[in-house]
């Protein structure tokens, strides 16, 4: 579904405050000035988390939001550790390290939705709102659930020093899908079965002396129950470029008086390893960030998805999880510096951020390019790329060699930019060209293979296309990702990036490879 963009600074504001006579506070500055890091897939090496936490510092950042996910070293729970799980003491250094450098690192531990991760394994699989398909939430009636995410949030909060504890919440797109969750809101409407159970989970961390954070999607979308939420709560309140009440009335949050972060993206759907929408986060940065320190947003925190947040699920049976892999995985933060940047200007500046003359003078400053070069980077990134849905391209008058027209001269022009300064961080831009090429190569394979005049005649010919145009780019783009991100990445997040990358392809070919030699 397409969404609204989000209106420009000055009118987001003028209809936030007009809207039910709501009064904003005095714009001043942020007192959490915070950057998300997901770690879902991508788990980056200890060094690298020290490496991007100093350079976080240096532009003004003062909070990590940490979503370590199956990274933590869980010890009551250690089931829910995965294989690139950090130990105990390289939790506590990053923390201390960061802490040295002004950093406060906030947990952030999901315990509503998104939990795939915890419930695929037999031990949590009870909690499942539902049981078999898709299983991303806990029933909030269950008693078992409040019991075991209590201990859950009490082994990470013992090992964050933070005065705030994120307890996720966002997307409970379950609620009231078993029997009992049911029959429930038949009685009482979702937005109880929703806030009783955060109000549990809020008061399990204020127990433990912390204030609790959540995502503001569904309590907007249920305002009448938000006054069920305890006090000292903080709300966040994520917009990644639509209309200011794409989730509901906010204004009745605002004068609920509880405290409220904002959350633009610096990459979020659709963004792909091959897809990246530079024109929307540098839209999001300019309307959004403005507009939450005018409505008196006390902190702001960019988020940096690696992945979808969904699961897809391998089962054994009908009750039993085999495997699990994140859907729609992200290119490395570290490809990204250049709108971490703008985010940190942004947030410095009273007036709305310019992405073009931000954008310019960084490849000036930073990668030593001419104000021409910089100029055709900009017009590169905030391009609007192709995207596509059930093979074909979307919008009118796109096509796949119209695409593929446009990756070439963007390809060519990186290629003529001789950085002279940074340039491993400027591989990064060319690479993700390179990536979108080999994508939109395999597009044209694709729309052929699944166009309605297809049939086994035309199997030679398109797998030659795809051998020859698509797949023989492939070993290379696979070392110089891992190349580039080698020192960024654990090396098994290498491998995996790299198979995840290709799977589509590889599956492709296979299938073209069979019909041929039959």
């Amino acid at each position: 579904m397409m969404m609204k963009r989000v209106f420009p600074a000055l009118l987001a504001l003028l209809f936030c405050l007009t809207a039910g006579g709501v009064k904003a506070a005095p714009a001043k500055d942020f007192r959490v000035k915070g950057f998300h890091i997901d770690m879902k897939v991508q788990t980056m090496t200890p060094e690298a988390l020290k490496a991007f936490a100093r350079d976080l510092s240096g532009l003004g950042i003062n909070a990590i939001l940490m979503e370590w996910e199956g990274t933590f070293p869980f010890d009551r729970n250690a089931v829910v550790s995965n294989r690139h799980a950090y130990t105990p003491a390289e939790v506590r250094e990053f923390i201390d390290y960061c802490s040295g450098l002004g950093i406060d690192v906030i947990p952030l531990q999901q315990t509503f939705g998104h939990v795939e991760y915890i419930l695929q394994h037999d031990r949590y699989a009870p909690l499942r709102e539902n049981f078999r398909s898709e299983f991303s939430q806990v029933c909030p009636l269950d008693p078992a659930s409040e019991r075991i995410f209590k201990g859950i949030v009490e082994e990470v909060a013992a090992a964050h020093p933070s005065p705030y504890f994120h307890i996720g919440c966002d997307e409970t797109f379950l609620l009231g899908l078993c029997p009992k969750c049911r029959a429930y809101v038949k009685q009482y409407g979702k937005s109880r079965l929703f806030v009783d159970y955060v109000a549990k989970i809020c008061r399990i961390v204020s127990d433990l002396g912390k204030r609790p954070i959540l995502w503001a999607d569904i309590i907007t979308k249920y305002p009448e129950a938000v006054d069920r939420l305890p006090k000292d709560a903080i709300l966040m309140d994520w917009n990644y470029g639509w209309d200011i009440k794409h989730f509901g009335d906010i204004d009745k949050l605002y004068a609920s008086g509880l405290e409220i972060w904002g959350a633009p993206a610096l990459r979020s759907d659709p963004d792909t390893h091959y897809l990246i929408t530079w024109n929307t986060h540098f839209d999001n940065q300019r309307d959004y960030i403005p507009y939450c320190r005018e409505a008196g947003y006390q902190g702001i925190v960019m988020t940096s998805w690696s992945a979808s947040g969904l699961y897809g699920l391998f089962f054994e049976n009908k009750n039993e999880v085999a495997l699990i892999d994140a859907v729609r995985q992200v290119y490395p933060n570290n490809g990204f510096r250049l709108l971490l940047a703008m985010y940190a200007e942004a947030v410095r500046q009273s007036e709305p951020i310019d992405p073009r003359g931000f954008t310019v003078g960084y490849a000036r400053e930073r990668f030593g390019l001419s104000r021409q070069e910089g100029e055709r980077l900009w017009e590169m990134l905030a391009e609007p790329p192709v995207r596509f849905k059930f093979g074909k391209p979307m919008g009118r008058g796109n096509t796949v060699e119209s695409a593929l027209e446009t990756g070439r001269r963007n390809r060519e022009m990186l290629r003529r930019m001789k950085p002279r300064r940074n340039v491993r961080e400027f591989e990064h831009f060319r690479l993700q060209a390179d990536l979108r090429q080999q994508y939109l190569e395999f597009k044209a394979v694709d729309s052929a293979y699944n166009a309605p005049d297809f049939d086994r005649s035309k199997a030679p010919a398109l797998l030659a296309q795809l051998e020859q145009r698509v797949l023989s780019q492939t070993p290379d783009l696979d070392r110089r990702f891992a190349e580039l991100n080698g020192d960024f990445l654990k090396p098994g997040e290498i491998d995996y990036q790299n198979r995840m990358r290709n799977r589509k392809m590889e599956h492709t070919h296979r299938t073209l490879k069979a019909l041929v030699q039959r």
